[in-house]
């Protein structure tokens, strides 16, 4: 396996390699790019969007700055739309439904290192996918941890640092976040 497909794998990967430092190398110069970019420029800021994603539906959002690792292992639904300051590690795969909302500030993280100090030294990493359903709104601040999925409806409070899944249909929040109430259909 290349060091690339191990790390969509979920198996553990080493960063330095060279076609995975070129992938990062192109997120950065575009996502550069983009966040260059004026409200005035949609267009200019749609196609550099959907050179860096690898999926992405109708009417997307990014206010800049926005940073990623890959972007290629990003896939957006219709009408996803990201405030000021976002960051995406997508080392594996993040799926992002339609409507969804992420307040500024927020973190994506899929990248995720060994616990053990000798595995680190060697440098190898490993990451797990996050899903994200339709019409979830994530707040400002939050950050969703390698792994995670939320389930469609579904709301993350501002700050939470998401640990685990959050299933549909309720509203999610704290550190670690944790289900507070179900929400109205």
């Amino acid at each position: 396996m290349t060091e690339k497909e191990k790390m969509l794998a979920g198996e553990p990967y080493d960063a330095t390699d060279p076609r995975l430092v070129e992938e990062r190398r192109r997120a950065r110069d575009l996502t550069h790019a983009l966040n260059e970019t004026r409200d005035a420029e949609k267009e200019l800021r749609l196609s550099i969007l959907r050179e860096l994603f690898g999926g992405m539906g109708e009417e997307v959002w990014i206010e800049p700055p926005f940073f990623c690792d890959y972007g290629g292992n990003i896939r957006l639904g219709d009408r996803v739309y990201f405030n000021f300051n976002c960051v995406v590690l997508d080392c594996a795969e993040v799926v992002v439904g339609s409507d969804v909302l992420f307040g500024p500030a927020v973190q994506i993280y899929t990248a995720t290192h060994p616990m053990e100090a000798e595995v680190r030294r060697a440098g190898l990493e490993s990451a797990k996918p996050v899903t994200i359903g339709s019409d979830v709104w994530v707040g400002g601040g939050a950050i969703l941890l390698p792994g995670v999925t939320i389930g469609a409806r579904s709301v993350i409070g501002a700050g939470s640092v998401v640990t685990r899944d959050v299933p549909a249909d309720v509203f999610a929040a704290g550190n670690p976040c944790r289900v507070i109430r179900a929400l109205g259909s």
